[in-house]
């Protein structure tokens, strides 16, 4: 089969086109005739050496895809053979056929092109896990999402929305901000030109915000405590301001805050299993009935996976960039 590998740690011209062997499939494993794989950050960081392989995983990249059933150990799921499904994998996802846990795939929503199912499960699993999970957003709190334009922010925003929350996003940019806002975000927060804690302690009449889901971290999190609630709840899903900073720790214990944090891929099985289920449950009706919308911003060919991950490091899109395999 065709695939991109990373022949060496380094630049975006390190992804090269290959011929791999087809995956071979364990128990409870279904092969996928990709038409579509997502490209996220954590594909960034294995191509530069930062975000090792878990054991048994594929060392091609791409961790979410979309396409056909056409192999694999359907005992007890409810798909079968050409079934359309979209999967979280642990890599792999940047070739013509993948390997998926069954429990990992969810069918394609209702109205979905496969590019558009392609971007969801690598965002949505780790929005739902974080947010609602590790943090416990609950019902009349309210939300701030650092890096609002990116792919898992354009989701953060929509998702909690949908679910009738307030949401606040950062953005770089006077135009991100604005399409923070068109996603359902109350408010978007310039942080190159606006304080983004002061904002939004006026915004919530000095409160603060419940949760934050974090990507920065470093310097950040002192900052983000000054806009936090009391029992409020800090989760820190990338670094890519760090992994230091100062913390205030006199605040934590005085106003009973939470700093946490996670990464998806090395979960077990049974963990992703349990977010695929909730995520069918309760948000594919949200995506079938419109009310969050997938957010392409730009599709390559597969062979153009290079050029996908130097745009995703100008960090000059909005939502997703996707691979187009079919």
């Amino acid at each position: 089969m065709r695939a991109i590998e990373i022949i060496k740690p380094g630049a975006p011209e390190v992804l090269i086109p290959c011929e791999r062997p087809m995956p071979t499939l364990k128990a409870g494993e279904v092969l996928i005739k990709v038409h579509a794989a997502g490209v996220n950050r954590p594909d960034v960081l294995q191509r530069t050496g930062n975000y090792p392989v878990p054991p048994g995983a594929s060392d091609i990249p791409g961790l979410e895809v979309a396409g056909e059933i056409v192999d694999g150990d359907l005992a007890g799921s409810p798909f079968k053979r050409g079934d359309m499904v979209c999967a979280l994998v642990q890599g792999g996802g940047y070739a013509e056929y993948c390997a998926a846990p069954v429990v990992q795939c969810l069918p394609v929503p209702k109205g979905l092109t496969a590019i558009e199912a392609a971007s969801l499960p690598e965002t949505f699993f780790t929005v739902y896990s974080n947010v609602f999970g590790r943090a416990r957003l609950a019902e009349g709190e309210t939300l701030l999402v650092q890096g609002g334009t990116s792919g898992i922010g354009v989701t953060a925003i929509q998702i909690a929305t949908a679910l009738g929350h307030r949401v606040f996003a950062t953005a770089g940019t006077d135009d991100k901000c604005r399409a923070c806002e068109s996603l359902g975000a109350e408010r978007g927060i310039n942080y190159r030109t606006e304080d983004f804690s002061e904002v939004v302690k006026s915004l919530t009449d000095g409160k603060g915000a419940n949760v934050i889901i974090d990507m920065v971290a470093g310097d950040y999190v002192n900052r983000e405590i000054n806009c936090l609630a009391d029992d409020g709840r800090i989760v820190i899903i990338a670094l890519l301001g760090g992994a230091s900073g100062s913390i205030n720790f006199g605040e934590v214990l005085r106003r009973r805050l939470v700093i946490t944090g996670s990464t998806l891929r090395p979960r077990p099985i049974a963990f992703k299993q349990d977010i695929a289920q909730q995520l069918h449950q309760r948000i594919w009706p949200l995506l079938e009935a419109g009310k969050i919308k997938p957010v392409i911003y730009k599709t390559y060919s597969l062979d153009q996976a290079a050029q996908a991950h130097t745009l995703m490091e100008t960090s000059t899109h909005v939502g997703k960039i996707m691979l187009q395999v079919v």
